[in-house]
C-alpha cells in the first residue's frame, strides 16, 4: 500500500499543476463514457488521493468523486442468452471468461456451480457470465455450448450470458509498466480489470449480494447455504468484502450497493495493478483493514493453464478441503445449562463421541446448553444433531447455534455471541468463519427458541478445529 501511494504521490507532484490543461487537450485519453466534467473531477480527486497521507482523507476524496461522477454512459453490455430474473435474488454469481489457448474450463465451472447446489438453493441466485473475449467466433461457440448444455437453467432465468463490445473499453496502448511486468501482461491485466468492471456494472441492482468467481473453479456442495448462514451471522456487522477463497478474485463477496464505487475504482486505476491488488486498496479505503476470510475455502482452483498465453498454472487453495474432512475434534470442554437435568441424564453425553445421548423431559424457550472449551480454539465447522436417530422424535426444530468469544475470562459463559445458524429438521451442520486476525472460539451455545411439546434428545454437538 505504501509503495503504491508513494509512486502515485510522485506522479501527482509532477503533474498536478498542468493536469487541467492536459485534460482539455486529451483527458486521460479515455473512452467517451466519461464526460469532460467528470474527467476533470477524476483528475483532481486522483491527485488528491495520491498526495494524502491518511486513509480517512483517501476515503473522503473517493466518496466525493463518486458523488460527482456520472453513470457509465456508453457501456453497452448486451444479453446473448437468457433473461434477468423477475424477482430480486439473494445472490448474483459473476464469472468473466476469455478464450484460453490450451484448455477451457468455463463449462466445467458452470456445471460445478449448479451441481453443487440443491434446487431450493438455486432459487436464490443467478449466474451471470461475461464472455469478454473480442473473438466473435469463440463467443458464438461458447454461447451455443452454454445454451445447449444448460438449457433448463437458461429457461428458468438462473443463467444469463452477456458481452461488452470492445469500443466500450479504455485504451490498451501505451500503458505504463508496474511491478516489472511485461508489456503484454500489463495489457492483459488492464483489460481483465475492465472485464470485471463491466460484469459488476451489469450486476448492479440485480440482487442483494454479488459473488465474484473465476472461470476455472470447482465448488463445495451446499456453498450457497453456507454463505447465506454466514451472511445472517454478519447481518449487523460492517464489512466491505467477505472472502470464501484465498486465491485471486475467486469467492469474493460484495454488497451490490458497493459495486458502482468499485466499478469506478477499477476503471480509474485499471492499468495500475491486478484486480486482487486493487481490491485490497479499495477495501482499505472503505476502512476494512484486514481481509475477512472463511475456512475452509468453498472454492478450489482447478485450471491447469492460465488465460494469459496458456502458461501452466498449478496454483491450489490450501484452505480448500475435500468432502472428507475427518472426524470431529471435540477438544476438552465443560457443559453448562439452565435445563432441569434429572439424575438419570448425563449432560456430557451431548458432547461425547460415543453412541450415548443426552435426554431432557422439558425444554422451554430461552433454555440453553453451552459448551465451554478449556482452551479457546479456531473452530471451522459445527454440527448439532438432535432427536432420535431411528424414529425422528424429540427433535429441536425451533433452535439456533451461536459461537461465543471471551474477553474477560468468564468461567461458564462468554461475553459476545455470534449466530451460526438455525436448526432444520433437528440438525445443523455449518462451516463457519475464522478471521485472519486469529479470533478464537470459547463457547458454543445451543439455544431453544420455542418451547418443545415433548422431551428433547441431543445426540451430538461436534466441533472441528484447526
Amino acid at each position: 500500500m505504501n509503495d503504491f501511494l508513494w509512486r502515485l504521490a510522485i506522479i501527482a507532484t509532477v503533474v498536478v499543476l498542468p493536469i487541467f490543461y492536459f485534460i482539455d487537450e486529451n483527458p486521460f485519453d479515455t473512452a467517451s463514457f466519461l464526460s469532460l466534467k467528470e474527467k476533470k473531477m477524476v483528475a483532481w480527486q486522483r491527485a488528491r488521493i495520491q498526495t494524502s497521507t491518511h486513509r480517512t482523507n483517501h476515503l473522503k476524496a473517493f466518496k466525493d468523486m463518486q458523488r460527482n461522477s456520472e453513470p457509465l454512459k456508453t457501456v453497452n453490455s448486451r444479453i446473448l442468452i437468457g433473461a434477468l430474473p423477475v424477482e430480486r435474488k439473494l445472490l448474483t454469481i459473476g464469472i468473466s471468461s476469455v478464450r484460453r489457448r490450451k484448455e477451457s474450463y468455463l463449462l466445467d465451472t458452470l456445471q460445478s456451480l449448479f451441481f453443487a447446489s440443491s434446487p431450493s438453493e438455486q432459487k436464490h441466485f443467478t449466474v451471470l457470465v461475461h464472455l469478454a473475449d473480442p473473438d466473435p467466433k469463440w463467443c458464438g461457440r461458447m454461447t451455443s455450448n452454454i445454451a445447449t448444455l444448460f438449457k433448463s437453467y437458461v429457461q428458468a432465468r438462473q443463467l444469463v450470458v452477456i458481452n461488452t463490445p470492445l469500443k466500450s473499453y479504455l485504451p490498451l496502448k501505451g500503458l505504463k509498466k508496474h511491478f516489472k511486468d511485461t508489456s503484454a501482461y500489463v495489457v492483459f491485466r488492464s483489460k481483465q480489470n475492465m472485464d470485471y468492471a463491466f460484469l459488476m456494472n451489469f450486476a448492479t441492482n440485480q440482487s442483494d449480494y454479488f459473488l465474484m468467481m473465476e472461470d476455472d473453479v470447482k465448488c463445495t456442495p451446499g456453498f450457497v447455504t453456507q454463505i447465506a448462514s454466514i451472511l445472517s451471522a454478519w447481518e449487523w456487522r460492517s464489512w466491505v468484502t467477505l472472502e470464501f477463497s484465498q486465491l485471486g478474485f475467486t469467492g469474493k463477496l460484495f454488497h451490490t450497493r458497493d459495486l458502482p464505487c468499485f466499478v469506478h475504482f477499477l476503471l480509474i486505476f485499471y492499468q495500475q495493478m491486478p484486480c486482487d491488488y486493487l481490491l485490497s486498496h479499495f477495501r482499505d479505503l472503505l476502512m476494512q483493514k484486514e481481509p475477512i476470510q472463511f475456512f475452509p475455502s468453498l472454492f478450489q482452483h482447478m485450471g491447469k493453464y492460465s488465460s494469459f498465453k496458456g502458461k501452466f498454472n498449478s496454483l491450489k487453495d490450501k484452505g480448500f478441503v475435500e468432502n472428507n474432512i475427518g472426524f470431529p475434534s471435540n477438544p476438552t470442554a465443560t457443559i453448562y445449562t439452565n435445563l432441569n437435568v434429572t439424575n438419570g441424564s448425563v449432560l456430557m453425553n451431548a458432547y461425547n463421541s460415543d453412541k450415548n445421548f443426552f435426554y431432557i423431559k422439558e425444554a422451554r424457550v430461552g433454555s440453553h446448553l453451552t459448551v465451554v472449551l478449556n482452551i479457546s480454539a479456531v473452530v471451522f465447522r459445527v454440527q448439532v444433531l438432535t432427536g432420535s436417530e431411528l424414529k425422528m422424535e424429540n427433535q429441536l426444530n425451533e433452535g439456533q447455534v451461536e459461537l461465543g468469544y471471551d474477553a474477560t475470562n468468564r468461567i461458564n459463559d462468554c461475553d459476545d455471541y455470534t449466530l451460526v445458524g438455525f436448526l432444520v429438521n433437528g440438525t445443523l451442520d455449518k462451516h463457519i468463519l475464522s478471521e485472519k486476525s486469529g479470533k478464537k472460539v470459547k463457547c458454543v451455545r445451543l439455544l431453544v427458541t420455542a418451547t418443545l411439546p415433548s422431551g428433547l434428545i441431543v445426540r451430538h454437538i461436534n466441533l472441528w478445529i484447526k
